[in-house]
C-alpha cells in the first residue's frame, strides 16, 4: 500500500505542479476557455499558487521524514479544492453549454481524497 500511495502522491504532485503553473503563467491561454470568467485573474492565480504549495508539501515532508503531517493534509487540502472547483465548473455550465473539465477536477479530488485517506489511516507516514 505504500507504494501505491507514493505512486499516487507523485503522480498528483506533478499534476498540480503543472496546473498551477498554468494557471499562474499561462493564464492568457486559460483565458480562451469560458469556465475561466468564473472567477478572476487573480482568483486563478491564488489557486494556481496553492496547487504548487500543496503539490511540494505531498512530497518534501513525506520524505524527509519531517512533520510528514503535512502530505495527508495537503492531499485533504487538494480534495477540497478540486472539490469547490468541481461544484464551481458544474454551477457554471448549467449557464454555459461548453464543455467544462468538471471529470478532471472530480478525478483529481478523489486521489487526493484517496491520498489523505491512505495517509492518515492506512499506512501513516512515521
Amino acid at each position: 500500500m505504500n507504494v501505491v500511495l507514493w505512486i499516487l502522491q507523485v503522480a498528483l504532485a506533478l499534476f498540480c505542479l503543472a496546473g498551477g503553473q498554468y494557471k499562474v503563467f499561462h493564464f492568457d491561454e486559460l483565458a480562451k476557455m469560458p469556465q475561466t470568467a468564473a472567477l478572476s485573474r487573480g482568483g486563478w492565480g491564488a489557486i494556481g499558487v496553492f496547487e504548487m504549495l500543496c503539490a511540494i508539501l505531498l512530497i518534501v515532508p513525506a520524505a524527509a521524514k519531517w512533520m510528514p503531517v503535512l502530505t495527508p493534509l495537503a492531499a485533504a487540502a487538494l480534495a477540497l479544492e478540486a472539490f469547490t472547483l468541481a461544484v464551481l465548473f458544474a454551477q457554471y455550465s448549467l449557464v454555459l453549454t461548453a464543455t467544462n473539465p468538471l471529470m478532471y477536477v472530480v478525478v483529481m479530488g478523489l486521489v487526493a481524497a484517496f491520498v489523505a485517506y491512505g495517509r492518515f489511516t492506512l499506512k501513516p507516514l512515521a
